[in-house]
């Protein structure tokens, strides 16, 4: 299903790091023609680093924004059970330099990390994980589901990464779980490009000149 400004993709069981660079490159393409690019994608599995994404939109002078429902691996503030995905948040902003992006998941630990934790039989951090009987556990191989970082605010947004996974289409997803939303946009549908980089640069500048801490090198 496709339109001037979006398209649903089926993503045929691929790999999603496959299917969502495709996503990436189709948004892109979308937002320079009209302004705005909007792709979802289902049907399809582990599309790793999202930075990857938003950084080839943010590249072409665009705003990217990536969002993810996933598969069960975290419990809802007070469950005793994993209820819906780690669902990460990414995004990508140009700038005078480098794009400026951000990559994060909603859970208070990523389930790729508690794997390589199990590889290597080391202890979770604490707070991060609660075993098969909903009590908290440190012990990787014991873990029966994830925590949301920061309680409801995290799992506020995690909420709000799955009811765009369901824009995405992962309804018709073959577990229900995986969305994959793509978001371009153009920054001249408010300002000029030249401008928003500029602005953008100077607003980072002044946080990262911030007075630190002591103890702290740099913001």
């Amino acid at each position: 299903h496709e339109t001037p400004i979006s398209a649903l993709i089926d993503g045929g069981n691929n790999c999603g790091m496959y299917t969502l660079m495709r996503a990436a490159e189709m948004a892109r393409d979308k937002a320079l023609q009209n302004g705005v690019g909007i792709i979802g994608v289902n049907n399809s599995w582990v599309s790793g680093r999202g930075a990857i994404y938003v950084e080839t939109i943010a590249r072409a002078g665009l705003i990217g924004i990536h969002t993810v429902s996933s598969t069960q691996h975290v419990a809802p503030p007070g469950a005793a059970k994993a209820a819906y995905g780690t669902n990460p948040l990414s995004f990508g902003f140009p700038t005078a330099g480098d794009p400026f992006v951000i990559d994060m998941g909603t859970s208070a630990f990523m389930s790729t990390d508690m794997q390589f934790r199990q590889r290597r039989k080391e202890l979770l951090p604490e707070g991060v994980a609660i075993d098969k009987n909903g009590a908290p556990t440190r012990d990787p191989d014991a873990v029966g589901a994830l925590l949301a970082f920061g309680g409801y605010k995290g799992f506020a947004l995690a909420l709000a990464a799955q009811a765009l996974g369901v824009f995405a289409g992962s309804g018709i997803d073959q577990e229900g779980n995986y969305g994959y939303l793509m978001m371009a946009m153009k920054p001249d549908l408010m300002l000029p490009l030249d401008d928003y980089r500029k602005q953008l640069s100077a607003t980072l500048a002044r946080i990262k000149a911030t007075p630190r801490q002591p103890g702290v090198d740099e913001i």
